[in-house]
């Protein structure tokens, strides 16, 4: 049997997190949703399907086969990139059946008699194909629609994660000037930690969870549930509220709270950020705010694909896409979307929707000096933290930036037209 994690169509509802990356690569607690979905499976052959622009650099980034048509020459396990597995959920099925939700398949398992009937070379109409004829199962299960899903998950799946990984203790260095207020079994600091004088560890309502090499400064609070990655810094004072989840090598001060933060982006000073998703290489200057909550306590409606769209939720704070920037002083509106690659300066009350790779100068878009300029920013950005961008990764910038450019063009003209 072969097994596929597979994207689909709805990865476009997922922008700006998916420009470059996989739906399966977006993050959800201590990783990635492609690493709950691994534990969820049985033994076999695994292969990814993504969408043709983004499959070199998918190869790149996952030791398995992408695209792989030899796939649908056997029995095939199909699993929906976009699911959220519990640590207790398990692919068991050994007869053809499919699982969905709400009328969508999360995953099923189809014999190789139909998979190759079926298949035509567009996993979109084989998907369309596969629902009609297959006795099927409705479940409740945690699937990832829009980017606001993400922070509605997130708290819950961190105290899994902690759970999950099992794992407890000082390992690190704690200074005894820091405190734990709450169970200390709930605080796992790994090899390589640092913790400073006067920081405070709270699990009163969730687990603290650092991990190899990062360092938490003097002055700050960490309230659980709450995962810090490798190498991640805490600066000095900051308030870190319940519900974050901060990869690898970021920077992160001021005050945070139930928020996702992608490797390799920072925010280093003082400035409030909430119920938000930031990509990977983003950097918040210094107050850089956003609002999470209406003033008139309504649900908020985030402009999906430049379309207007109620996210049935009273706090939903700003979706950045990777490599964006922002410049002091930058407030952010309630349920703000800003694409990738975006260069963001305060001034006013700024738009909800950033088109990518879009500056926003004294109140208008621009076009800025060009991608060749943006790539070496995001070059330089990269090279700063010992990363390099490869060829792959550039190429899917340059798909993305050809994919957008109508309504970056539009955004320009409206606001020419306005500011005139």
């Amino acid at each position: 049997m072969k097994i596929l994690i597979y994207e689909d169509e709805k990865w476009k509802d997922l922008l700006p997190l998916t420009f470059i990356k996989c739906v399966f690569e977006i993050r959800c607690g201590y990783g990635r949703l492609i690493d709950k979905i691994m534990a969820a499976l049985p033994e076999g052959e695994k292969g990814l399907w993504v969408r043709d622009y983004i499959k070199g650099l998918t190869a790149k980034r996952h030791r398995m086969p992408v695209n792989d048509t030899s796939f649908f020459q056997d029995d095939i396990l199909i699993v929906n990139g976009r699911w959220l597995p519990s640590p207790d959920d398990r692919i068991t099925l050994s007869e053809e059946k499919i699982v969905m939700d709400k009328g969508e398949i999360i995953y099923g398992l189809i014999k190789k008699e139909r998979v190759q009937k079926l298949w035509n070379g567009d996993i979109t109409r084989f998907l369309s194909s596969v629902k009609e004829g297959i006795s099927s199962e409705e479940k409740q299960l945690r699937v990832i629609s829009y980017p606001w899903d993400l922070i509605i998950y997130n708290p819950v799946v961190l105290k899994e994660d902690f759970k999950r990984y099992g794992k407890k203790g000082i390992k690190g260095e704690m200074h005894p000037m820091a405190a734990i207020v709450g169970k200390e079994e709930d605080v796992y600091i790994e090899e390589g930690a640092k913790i400073h004088p006067f920081v405070v560890l709270d699990t009163i309502h969730g687990p603290v969870y650092i991990d190899k090499d990062a360092e938490v400064f003097p002055s700050a609070r960490i309230e659980g549930p709450c995962y810090i990655g490798k190498e991640t810094q805490i600066m000095p004072g900051a308030n870190i509220r319940e519900g974050n989840s901060f990869g690898d090598v970021c920077r992160i001060g001021g005050e945070v709270e139930e928020s996702i933060f992608y490797s390799y982006s920072n925010k280093y000073h003082d400035g409030f950020i909430g119920h938000s998703y930031i990509g990977e290489f983003v950097n918040l200057g210094a107050l850089t705010t956003n609002s999470d909550l209406k003033n008139d306590y309504s649900n908020v409606s985030v402009y999906l694909n430049g379309v207007p769209t109620d996210t049935g939720s009273l706090k939903v704070g700003s979706f950045i896409g990777d490599h964006t920037k922002t410049s002091i002083g930058t407030l952010f509106n309630t349920g703000t979307i800003a694409g990738m690659m975006c260069n963001i300066t305060a001034g006013g009350i700024l738009p909800k929707y950033f088109p990518s790779f879009t500056w926003y100068i004294n109140n208008k878009f621009m076009k800025g000096y060009g991608l060749d300029m943006m790539v070496n920013t995001a070059k330089a950005a990269m090279k700063r933290r010992k990363r390099e961008l490869i060829a792959e990764e550039e190429e899917v910038m340059r798909y993305a930036y050809n994919m957008t450019e109508e309504e970056r063009k539009e955004a320009i003209r409206k606001s020419r037209k306005v500011n005139k």
